[in-house]
């Protein structure tokens, strides 16, 4: 079986920049195993998968060692491919996934995507949460996330966060934020407990960190920089109960994955 198979640099404008993820188009899907044994061998963070029906596509995301319910960096690129490759016509692409309806919308040379607001709640911090990562929060929040807002942006940029510890907290991804210098803010982002030490560029997370910088700064639309090795830039706007999270995308490679009948 030939498959094509598809890598993209999301929230990036250049290759080599921004978070790499891999898309793979299917006719009808394939056992869950094979979707995991291909992540596994692409061993990116996020390797989407998606299959037209009718006038929706259905899209997963698998990182290298399972299934999740939302990424955004692999949404964005499963978009790009098809408006890049596959011709898709309308300026409006509807994915049906686990977290529902999502909607990417081409504005010029920006893809954006639609996604849920997730309202952080404060709680103590942690003792745990400081001893994983080697530094004090002022405050943290939960959604399906942890959320870690720190005083600065050097501060974020500066944690070297311990991920055995990090991987047996109770969250997904933990996110970590600050007033940016040249952004609204900055954010680094870790999710060890799902094989991803730390997400070069996450989607998701702005679905958490867009609605707690909107309230905070008293602004809708915001700009913000992800501050991993790679880095990425995103332009984020709260909507109540959606957010938009808008980037670019640029192809480092097409091909074709040669699987086992």
């Amino acid at each position: 079986m030939e498959l094509d198979i598809f890598q993209i640099d999301a929230f990036a404008d250049r290759v080599f920049a921004g978070n790499p993820a891999a898309v793979v188009p299917l006719k009808k899907w394939l056992p869950d195993a094979t979707l995991q044994n291909i992540a596994q061998e692409n061993n990116l963070s996020e390797t989407a998968f998606f299959v037209k029906n009718g006038e929706y596509y259905e899209l997963r995301w698998f990182t290298p060692e399972t299934e999740v319910d939302l990424c955004g960096h692999a949404t964005l690129a499963a978009a790009y491919v098809l408006f890049e490759f596959k011709k898709y016509k309308d300026a409006c692409i509807v994915f049906e996934t686990q977290s529902g309806r999502l909607f990417v919308d081409r504005e010029g040379d920006l893809l954006s995507l639609d996604f849920p607001a997730w309202t952080p709640k404060p709680f103590p911090v942690p003792e745990r949460l400081v001893e994983a990562l080697g530094a004090k929060p002022v405050e943290t929040y939960a959604t399906r996330d942890i959320l870690a807002v720190f005083q600065s942006e050097a501060e974020v940029r500066a944690l070297k966060p311990r991920l055995r510890l990090l991987a047996e907290l109770d969250a997904v991804c933990v996110i970590c934020t600050a007033p940016g210098r040249d952004y609204d803010f900055v954010s680094r982002s870790f999710a060890p407990a799902v094989g991803i030490p730390e997400d070069p560029v996450t989607g998701s997370s702005h679905c958490t960190l867009t609605p707690y910088w909107s309230r905070r700064l008293g602004k809708k639309s915001l700009s913000a920089y992800q501050a991993s090795a790679r880095g990425g830039e995103l332009f984020c706007e709260y909507l109540g109960d959606r957010v938009k999270i808008a980037g670019r995308a640029a192809c480092y490679m097409k091909g074709t994955a040669h699987l086992p009948d």
